[in-house]
This record gives C-alpha cells, sequence and structure tokens, in this order.
C-alpha cells in the first residue's frame, strides 16, 4: 500500500492539482472555524425558560431576568386604575416558553398614573377635522349633541367634563377621555347611514360612527376578554344594522370577540343583511322622490280657475 507521504509527492509534480487541493483544504478549514464559531456565538444547544412576570414589580422583574440571563425592555405602558403602578401586565414572548440565552423579553408595564393631555379647541370646525385632532390629541368623542343650525355637521360648542372649552382655555385631560360635541343639523338634513362596522376594532368603528354623526352606544366584549387584550378584539354584532337609516346623534351598540371563526360566521351574515337594508332603504327613497314628483305635477296640473286667462269672444262675431 502506497504511503501518504507518496500521494503528497506525486501531488507536488503537478502545480495545477496540488493548487486545487490547497484551495479545496483551505475552503474546508474556513467552513469548519467558521460553523465553530457560529455555534459559539449563537450559544447553540443552550436554551432558557422565559419566567412569568405578570403581577411582578419592574425592579423585581429585572433581577428575574438576569438570573435567568435575558433581556427586558418595556415595550409599552397601560394604565390600569386596579392594578399597582409599576407591576407587569404583559410579555411577550409569554412564561414557559424556551429561548436562547440573552433574548429580549418585551414587557408592558401599568403607569402610575394616567397621562394628562392638552384639550384642543375643536369648535367651529367640520364634524370630521374635530375627530381627527381629538385623536391626535389622545381624546375620544364622548357625545355628539345635535342642535338646530344652518351649519350641518359643524362644532357650535366644546365642552370637557362639563366645562366650556374656549379658545383661551388651557384644560388637560386624561389620555382617552371623552369631549361633549354640540353640533349644528339643518332642518331636512337631520339623518345619516348606519356604516358598516362588523371586523373593526373598536377604535376604528368609533371613528366610522363619529364622521357620520352618530354616536358609541353600548359596548359589550365577549368572555375572555380583557384591558390587555381589548385591543385585538373585532366588532362582530352592531345594533341597529349597517346600511339603515338613523337619526344624526343615534346611538349605535356594539359587541366584540376575540374568536376568530365566530367572526366570520357573523360577518357573513351582516353583509346579507346590510345588502337588503341597502336595497330597501333605495327603494324607499325612490317611492319617496316619485310620490314628490307626483304631487308637484298635481298642483301645477290643479291650478285655480280664477288665476287662468279669461276667453272673452262676446260679440266677435257681431
Amino acid at each position: 500500500m502506497e504511503k501518504p507521504q507518496n500521494y503528497l509527492s506525486r501531488l507536488r509534480r503537478h502545480p495545477l492539482l496540488w493548487n486545487l487541493a490547497l484551495i479545496a483544504a483551505i475552503i474546508l478549514a474556513m467552513a469548519v472555524a467558521a460553523h465553530i464559531l457560529m455555534q459559539l456565538g449563537t450559544r447553540h444547544g443552550a436554551r432558557r425558560t422565559v419566567p412569568d412576570l405578570s403581577g411582578v414589580q419592574l425592579d423585581q422583574a429585572q433581577r428575574i431576568a438576569r438570573k435567568h440571563d435575558l433581556q427586558l425592555h418595556i415595550n409599552d405602558s397601560l394604565f390600569v386604575p386596579a392594578y399597582e403602578g409599576g407591576i407587569v401586565l404583559d410579555q411577550l414572548p409569554e412564561g414557559g416558553v424556551e429561548v436562547k440565552p440573552g433574548r429580549t423579553v418585551y414587557i408592558t408595564i401599568n403607569s402610575f398614573r394616567q397621562k394628562m393631555v392638552p384639550v384642543p379647541y375643536v369648535a367651529g370646525r367640520s364634524l370630521r377635522q374635530a375627530k381627527n385632532m381629538l385623536e391626535i390629541a389622545g381624546l375620544e368623542i364622548a357625545e355628539l349633541v345635535y342642535r338646530a343650525d344652518m351649519a350641518t355637521n359643524y362644532v357650535l360648542e366644546e365642552y370637557c367634563e362639563g366645562k366650556p372649552v374656549t379658545p383661551t382655555t388651557r384644560m388637560e385631560a386624561e389620555m382617552g377621555s371623552g369631549v361633549t360635541l354640540y353640533v349644528g343639523v339643518e332642518e331636512g338634513y337631520g339623518t345619516t347611514i348606519v356604516p358598516r362596522l362588523v371586523g373593526l376594532p373598536l377604535a376604528q368603528a368609533k371613528g366610522r360612527l363619529w364622521e357620520l354623526g352618530l354616536n358609541v352606544g353600548r359596548v359589550d366584549f365577549d368572555e375572555g376578554v380583557n384591558l390587555l387584550n381589548q385591543k385585538d378584539t373585532r366588532v362582530y354584532i352592531q345594533t341597529p344594522g349597517a346600511e339603515r337609516s338613523a337619526a344624526l346623534g343615534s346611538k349605535v351598540d356594539l359587541r366584540l370577540t376575540l374568536d376568530e371563526k365566530k367572526l366570520a360566521r357573523y360577518r357573513a351574515e351582516a353583509e346579507k343583511q346590510a345588502a337588503v337594508a341597502a336595497e330597501e332603504r333605495r327603494a324607499e327613497e325612490q317611492q319617496r322622490a316619485d310620490s314628490l314628483a307626483r304631487t308637484v305635477l298635481e298642483e301645477a296640473s290643479a291650478e285655480p280657475a280664477e288665476e287662468r286667462p279669461a276667453n272673452n269672444n262676446e260679440g266677435f262675431f257681431d
């Protein structure tokens, strides 16, 4: 059997083969080194179980995270009066999940008090502009109250916590609280169409209602919904239903769920009902238009006899 030294000596007599062999060996060595470094850098095979930090004070949660070789990052904060300030309300990944050492755990903590924000002056603006300004400020509409005025859907007055808001008012309110708006409506323009809300999150559903001059009525949630997962819920029932006529300032009740299957089932039914309601509404509008046209025609043809020009031909042939 030929020795390895003989193979090497024979290979060196062929420069091309020798260089190719050296290149292959170098590439192989680099691949092995990269693999070893990657294993060390990513701590391949090392796992940590994420502790459940819910209800734990922030400083204690940080100590627990360091003990498990994990990092903490405050991703958001909420104000929930039922809990103490500074405790962890939610986390991602959840407790019990296995992750690599050094992984960042994102947490939501409870604020010590609700943030206060300036109340913008929106009187004289259109309802849509006022809604947008309030939402940007972190506020919402508590109630729309309509009054007779030539400027339909323009804000006449604004009240916050029962106090009038004026151009010179320097008022602050808790973020998320509501402002009462008194809005104008001209005679004959006091109705609107209920929008389609099924499938929308609560904030978006509220915005749609306010833009069309409707108030948010009763809001109910399915079982299992809490202050932390409310933002993930969707409307699956609205009363009255979409595409129906409603007086400006009317209330629309909402019910929300986290159940995607339930949502899909109710959404399909809501679409059918909305299509029927839209067709009925169009038929009623056409009937009213036809009735008005007939009334105008009848009034025009029933002109009083005394107003007609006299046909006085007496003595014409005399």
